[in-house]
């Protein structure tokens, strides 16, 4: 078995890629249909949204990278989650952390609670999760750490749950990438992840991804991918085939830059509180060095009125003001307007998400700059 960084470029010796063309970038397939070599007789592949070459060598990478027995490509995280989402019936019910990423808290609120499923919305890091399983609880699900505001959940604590129950563990590892933390081999069921992300690392393509432990879990998502038609597109496959393999260096790289501007922002009589798990003072922070390689690059910090934050939005040259996250560029957002725009007021407040919250995504520009158009924009009348 190889090492991660070199996982992040090769499938370990004993995979064989089904491109016999000796090249080094794996080819882009770009069709819809294949031919037959005669009745009864098929390539493997039959069509693109089933399957194609460019997409089944990125879903074996990331299968490779994450533990599972196999990684399904989907045209974003949302897609990828949705499709998750699919193997539960009306009437079934599935426990969830309520700081997550707001386009998750928008499907569960309005599609699948729409579909008959039940939510239950919990605080994984002060509520007893177990108290809250039922006859029809079916699955839990969570991020860690959690977008925004940065709480670490024990993942294998809530395996020992998921287990006794029966229930499936739905771990979404977007923030920390498969470099640096696996949920299945802490006792997670299913994985996903919004390549768009880390993944790609580029902010050029979306895409999404599950993966799964257990054969059958992914038998039934390659169903329902096969029927809804959301497969990543040959072309969007190449492109985070390319992104992951400079995943380790990018991941290092970020983590060092957000560990120096947490420092510098913890400094600032300006900001109130500075939400990093690489802190030693975070909360989290033991806790994440047992469950996972390394703190990742995302940070959040709230600064001492709204018109301030409003301030920096406006003012941050380098940092640009963007909404998503993962990328080599550094992205700041404001949560209340962009990622968490559709969550209820009652969680908002209830999580901290205020108005003088703010999110940077670092990236892998040189540290000193970074910290210099944040200190500008701090400091612009």
């Amino acid at each position: 078995m190889y090492e991660i960084e070199t996982k992040c470029i090769h499938l370990n010796h004993k995979e064989t890629s089904c491109d016999r063309s000796g090249a080094i970038s794996f080819p882009i397939y770009q069709t819809a249909t294949f031919a037959h070599e005669g009745f009864g007789r098929s390539t493997g592949y039959d069509y693109s949204r089933t399957q194609n070459p460019t997409r089944e060598q990125l879903e074996k990478i990331v299968a490779n990278l994450e533990g599972g027995v196999d990684a399904i490509a989907f045209s974003s995280g949302m897609a990828a989650i949705a499709g998750v989402m699919e193997i539960f019936s009306p009437g079934d019910e599935v426990i969830v952390d309520e700081d997550l990423y707001g386009g998750s808290t928008r499907l569960f609120s309005n599609i699948s609670e729409k579909n008959g499923i039940r939510i239950i919305k919990l605080d994984f890091t002060k509520d007893i999760v177990e108290d809250y399983v039922t006859k029809k609880t079916k699955a839990i699900y969570f991020e860690t750490p959690t977008n925004p505001m940065m709480h670490v959940i024990d993942i294998q604590k809530i395996a020992e749950i998921s287990k006794k129950h029966q229930l499936l563990l739905i771990v979404d590892n977007t923030f920390l990438s498969p470099y640096f933390q696996n949920p299945l081999k802490l006792g997670a069921d299913i994985v996903v992840h919004s390549g768009t992300k880390y993944l790609g690392g580029h902010n050029d393509t979306l895409a999404g991804f599950v993966v799964s432990l257990q054969p059958k879990i992914a038998e039934k998502i390659r169903y329902i991918i096969k029927t809804t038609g959301a497969g990543l597109s040959p072309f969007d496959s190449w492109l985070i085939l390319r992104g992951i393999k400079t995943l380790a260096i990018r991941m290092e790289r970020a983590q060092e830059n957000a560990l120096k501007l947490a420092q510098w922002l913890k400094e600032r009589p300006e900001v109130t509180k500075v939400i990093y798990p690489g802190l030693e003072e975070h909360p989290g922070h033991v806790l994440m060095k047992q469950q996972a390689r390394g703190f990742g690059a995302m940070l959040t910090f709230e600064v001492n009125s709204k018109a301030f934050a409003e301030q920096i939005l406006e003012k941050v040259q380098l940092i640009q003001f963007a909404e998503s996250l993962g990328g080599v560029e550094s992205l700041i957002t404001y949560p209340v307007t962009q990622t968490h725009a559709d969550v209820p007021p009652e969680i908002l407040e209830k999580s901290g998400i205020t108005d003088r919250v703010l999110r940077l995504s670092v990236g892998i520009e040189n540290a000193s700059d970074l910290i210099e158009d944040l200190q500008q924009a701090f400091l612009a009348e």
